[in-house]
């Protein structure tokens, strides 16, 4: 394990700490302006953040330890998973012992837990929100392993390091393997966060809600810590999706200031993402909850279609 690399790392995770809830304000933001609307502050996550973690956590007198446990279980899956991604530079130590299957387990794992925890108090809108994050998970989860595996075809290792490190080197050119995964994971990314039109993060409608219905019964820290990892995974997705899709602009030397220069980079992809993402909001309406199966399935078909034109077409 070299020091540049364990310097990336570190700097990979504490960016993300930092910059996901900015994410997550960008895009609110961009929202609110393409809807007409005012918009709130660039900065009104990190003051909801701070407004929570100084408020008394409220528990349900029948809760288990398992409800107090699970924000940070969930806080730290998102954060780990910011870790796998890279973001700044492909010199990651944990690179070789977690790939894209990892990722997927981590997702996987968090989305338990917050479902477990939403049943443990027993109510009624605790265990709708479970049943339907799980069964969303249940239909994503493929879609996005598919993904990763048409993108892992062509740089023949799962590991998301080594997918950078392959396409950034090829020459410029249009895959239509993975321009079909991009949709794909687009469309995986959607329902994964939260967003319209599977589910829309600024409502608490009891016949739509998927999230809310999970956090309802969360106050305190406990829910600035659901609320942040909430930030970190759309994070984690953003730079998923940048890896696989965009990959130019990672840093390969493991020097610091290549790293560095590998932030502003960053920064600006993400900030085109956030756009496009409250773009894509925007234009589309909420559907209704019965076609969410029918959404994901779509995106799992064109996940399985791009595996099948790479082994075929080589392409």
């Amino acid at each position: 394990m070299s020091i540049a690399g364990l310097f990336a790392q570190l700097l990979a995770v504490a960016l993300a700490l930092a910059l996901a809830p900015l994410l997550t304000g960008w895009v609110n933001q961009w929202r609110a302006w393409l809807q007409g609307r005012r918009a709130p502050g660039l900065l009104q996550p990190y003051r909801v953040l701070h407004k929570l973690f100084n408020k008394e956590s409220v528990v349900a007198e029948h809760a288990t330890p398992l409800f107090r446990v699970a924000p940070y279980i969930m806080f730290g899956c998102m954060a780990l998973a910011c870790g796998i991604a890279p973001t700044l530079s492909t010199d990651l130590p944990l690179a070789p012992a977690a790939d894209a299957i990892a990722l997927v387990g981590l997702f996987a794992l968090a989305r338990v837990f917050i479902s477990l925890a939403a049943m443990d108090i027993g109510t009624s809108f605790g265990t709708l929100g479970a049943r339907r994050e799980m069964l969303i998970g249940f239909l994503a989860e493929p879609a996005l392993l598919m993904v990763l595996f048409s993108a892992s075809l062509i740089t023949r290792s799962t590991s998301l390091a080594n997918i950078v490190e392959t396409l950034a080197h090829q020459p410029f050119a249009i895959y239509p393997s993975l321009a079909v995964a991009g949709v794909a994971f687009t469309m995986v990314s959607l329902a994964e966060n939260a967003r319209v039109p599977v589910d829309n993060p600024a409502t608490h409608l009891e016949l739509t809600m998927i999230h809310e219905a999970l956090i309802l019964e969360y106050s305190g820290r406990h829910l600035a810590l659901v609320e942040w990892a909430a930030s970190l995974k759309l994070f984690a997705y953003s730079c998923i999706g940048l890896a696989l899709f965009v990959p130019w602009g990672v840093a390969e030397a493991g020097t610091p200031l290549a790293i560095v220069f590998a932030i502003p980079m960053l920064v600006v992809k993400l900030a085109v993402g956030g756009v496009l993402l409250a773009l894509i909001e925007t234009i589309n309406a909420k559907m209704r909850l019965f076609r969410v199966p029918e959404f994901l399935a779509t995106a799992f078909l064109l996940a399985v279609i791009a595996l099948l034109v790479h082994v075929l077409l080589g392409a």
